[in-house]
């Protein structure tokens, strides 16, 4: 086989969580996906943006970056780190929020 300069791709496939949130946090993220649209004009969904939060709130915690890279120059450890950030914030792979009344949440 030859040998590529590109690696193999990590595995991408999205993975499907549900959670239930307080009705004034719901209030606020539906709150904060109209300031969405209003500030850039097109409409997406709490369920597309809560991925997209929760990737630059963990990537802005130093605290959560220090940690974290202590725990991986352990020895012995295991590397579970998340994707990193693309082009304009996007998660190389998102975990989907669903906040679907059908789903129980």
């Amino acid at each position: 086989m030859p040998e590529l300069r590109l690696s193999k791709l990590p595995d991408r496939t999205p993975v499907k969580i549900s959670i239930s949130v307080t009705p004034d946090l719901h209030a606020a993220l539906t709150a904060y996906a109209e300031t969405y649209q209003a500030t850039y004009g097109s409409a997406e969904s709490v369920a597309e943006l809560i991925p997209y939060m929760l990737t630059a709130f963990i990537e802005s915690d130093g605290g959560f970056r220090k940690a974290r890279r202590d725990r991986d120059a352990a020895p012995n450890s295991v590397g579970r780190d998340l994707p990193k950030a693309g082009r304009n914030g996007v998660p190389a792979a998102s975990a989907v929020a669903s906040l679907d009344p059908k789903d129980g949440n």
